[in-house]
């Protein structure tokens, strides 16, 4: 089941006996666990009826155990298992058993053979997934909500964060969207941490703008990597000067490998602009994996560097990204690194 609708029927109190939420993504198992944990019971029903234990501190049999009691004084219990990949004889492993013996099931498969109706119980399997081509993982679909939380791609985060904001009543303009992707990456917690800064000082209803960015989560709107790709694509010595020596200033916020890593992207996005520059812009957007609205000065830049140029560049940026790591063998000077091949990759 999608994450939305998850937690949509969460809201409209439609419960169901099992979840099982694994994944690399642990933002979206997170979301739905602590929805569960702090809104399906009330206060007075939680001391009695709620129960949160650690897969690396309990086992299987304990836990099916208390999802088999029924409720005190209220219509439902509660039992999360956070860190459920820890979990031992959670789930069957191809040598484990033969899956045609009843008697051979385990636990869980039993249990999710006749639920208790009135427990919600919570599998938090994070970082990993059940191999959903099993007799177990099948069963599991049918019989239990199955969330699989999958990385959000590095260039689907401008959007995602519009989405999030927009379930937060918030619009955010496409330039303070890019500042927060390149700054946080696409770690989904890091990025909803800092826009609640933003839902503390910004009304609901509001557009966060690059200052808003600035002013409240410390992200300088002029001198960051977006910027910095933005004066190499245009060639403006002065302002790309400017930039790395904010960089300079500032060494922990700007290390030099995420700055050499994001100008390999945008060389690699002037490349296919060159390859596929008389598509339609929602085709070449879709290949160079950036919103639409920023493909006309991404063809405008890859103007200014002729594809044996652009080639040049990112062997530059490979040899400047293992000098700055020390493989040949220079005690090197970060700041003044980054200087000297911002300034071979302009001229």
């Amino acid at each position: 089941m999608e994450f939305e609708k998850i937690i949509s029927d969460l809201k409209n109190k439609v419960y169901h006996p099992v979840y099982f939420l694994m994944g690399e993504e642990p933002y979206f198992i997170d979301a739905v666990a602590n929805y569960i944990e702090k809104n399906v019971l009330d206060d007075g029903e939680k001391e009695f009826n709620q129960t949160v234990v650690y897969g690396g501190e309990t086992n299987i049999s304990a836990v099916i155990g208390a999802a088999k009691r029924y409720p005190m004084m209220s219509n439902y219990q509660v039992v999360i298992v956070k860190e459920a990949q820890n979990l031992k004889q959670l789930a069957p492993t191809p040598s484990s058993k033969s899956e045609s013996s009843e008697e051979k099931k385990f636990p869980l498969e039993l249990y999710l053979d006749n639920p208790q109706k009135t427990t919600i119980l919570v599998f938090c399997h994070k970082y990993k997934t059940v191999d959903m081509r099993t007799a177990f993982a099948k069963n599991l679909s049918k019989r239990a909500v199955v969330l699989k939380s999958d990385p959000v791609k590095d260039w689907n985060i401008p959007q995602w964060i519009e989405s999030f904001l927009k379930t937060k009543s918030y619009s955010i303009e496409p330039k303070a969207s890019q500042m927060l992707t390149e700054f946080l990456g696409n770690d989904l917690s890091k990025i909803v941490n800092e826009l609640e800064k933003l839902f503390l000082n910004i009304p609901e209803k509001s557009k966060i703008t690059p200052d808003h960015i600035q002013q409240y989560i410390g992200i300088s709107k002029e001198y960051n990597n977006f910027e910095l790709q933005d004066a190499i694509g245009k060639r403006d010595v002065l302002k790309a000067n400017q930039i790395i020596n904010y960089f300079a200033s500032n060494p922990k916020d700007n290390p030099m490998v995420m700055t050499v890593g994001l100008l390999g992207s945008y060389f690699t996005r002037l490349l296919i602009c060159h390859e596929f520059k008389n598509q339609p812009k929602n085709t070449l957007a879709a290949e160079l994996k950036v919103s639409p609205y920023i493909v006309d000065k991404i063809l405008l830049q890859a103007n200014n560097y002729p594809q044996a140029k652009i080639f040049r560049n990112i062997s530059l940026l490979r040899h400047y990204d293992l000098r700055s790591k020390g493989f040949d063998g220079e005690s090197i000077n970060q700041s003044e690194l980054l200087k000297e091949l911002v300034f071979w990759l302009i001229h």
